[in-house]
């Protein structure tokens, strides 16, 4: 069986061996695939494995060969999943790998901005903490977690998390999401709507995957809402926010900042509108990449491999 693997390289940088996949047929792996590339590499493949190079339907219909898609991360909007469910083409991603990960990361993105903790040190560093000639200083206001809100946009497995996170913190919890399930165990929690969570937290962030309905979503309308000391964090995907609006509401201080993981377009362009704004950290799409999540996403793309062998795919997103 033939595997091609597009784009391998961020899943394994040289510290997360693929012979678990490679255990179970001819593989393939290229670090990056162009565009203009991706049909000549993929031709013949029985099995594409893909984290963020993109399968469009045109791609599918010139691939006589392939019978299955596995998408090396959670997030699948990269694959034309309609076109491959008409092909009979079973698509599979890997949808528990980094929940803990990304929690963790989301608060890493918001302590940082309750207390520059690496500015402070840089300074300390430069001399400014002996200038001072006090015991103590700070350039930014700090900031306590206890009791203020926290709103999730999205409250499936990373979003609970993140919820339970933020009530070891002392905070209460707002959510919204399309599909409400079961209350988490804890209080203060409230169910809300997407407008009333911008309105009402002092902390927002997004942990929705993107549809074809929720692209930039977050606007200036639903920006103008936020308190004037709020905080927005997208650990999910770029093209949730329009860009354009956020830097416009950085720069006219709507909200206290922002800090964002992934951008529309990535690696982000010198154009994006974000690197011109204040008060904001962009990090490079790295939220995802401890190796221990890493290894549990090799291991379950291993497992939508085999499961697919076996005439059993799991995992399956276009079913």
């Amino acid at each position: 069986m033939k595997m091609v693997c597009l784009d391998g390289f961020t899943l394994n940088p040289g510290d997360n061996p693929w012979t678990e996949v490679e255990a179970l047929g001819d593989l393939t792996v290229h670090d990056r695939t162009p565009a203009d590339q991706i049909l000549e590499r993929a031709a013949g493949a029985e099995v594409l494995l893909t984290n963020k190079t993109p399968i469009t339907a045109e791609t599918i219909a010139a691939l006589p060969d392939l019978k299955f898609i596995t998408v090396l991360a959670t997030g699948y909007n990269i694959v034309d999943t309609d076109a491959a469910r008409e092909r009979g083409i079973a698509v599979s991603n890997v949808p528990i790998y980094g929940t803990d990960t990304v929690a963790q990361y989301t608060f890493a993105l918001l302590l940082d901005h309750c207390h520059h903790v690496a500015h402070h040190s840089d300074r300390v560093m430069d001399g400014e903490w002996a200038r001072r000639g006090d015991f103590c200083f700070w350039d930014y206001p700090l900031i306590e977690l206890a009791n203020l809100k926290m709103g999730i946009i999205g409250f499936g497995r990373i979003g609970r998390r993140v919820g339970e996170l933020a009530n070891a913190f002392g905070m209460e919890v707002l959510a919204a999401d399309v599909y409400r399930g079961e209350d988490p165990g804890y209080q203060p929690f409230a169910w809300k709507e997407i407008e009333e969570v911008f309105s009402e937290a002092d902390v927002v962030s997004l942990h929705c995957p993107q549809t074809a309905d929720n692209v930039g979503f977050v606007n200036q309308a639903l920006l103008s809402k936020m308190k004037p000391n709020a905080f927005l964090i997208n650990t999910s995907r770029g093209a949730l926010i329009n860009e354009s609006d956020l830097a416009d509401a950085l720069n006219k201080d709507v909200l206290a900042g922002a800090a964002v993981d992934v951008v529309s377009k990535e690696p982000i362009t010198d154009d994006n509108p974000l690197l011109g704004a204040k008060n904001i950290r962009i990090t490079p799409h790295m939220a995802w990449g401890t190796l221990a999540a890493r290894t549990r996403l090799m291991g379950t793309t291993a497992d939508n491999v085999r499961a697919y062998q076996q005439g059993k795919p799991i995992n399956v997103v276009n079913g």
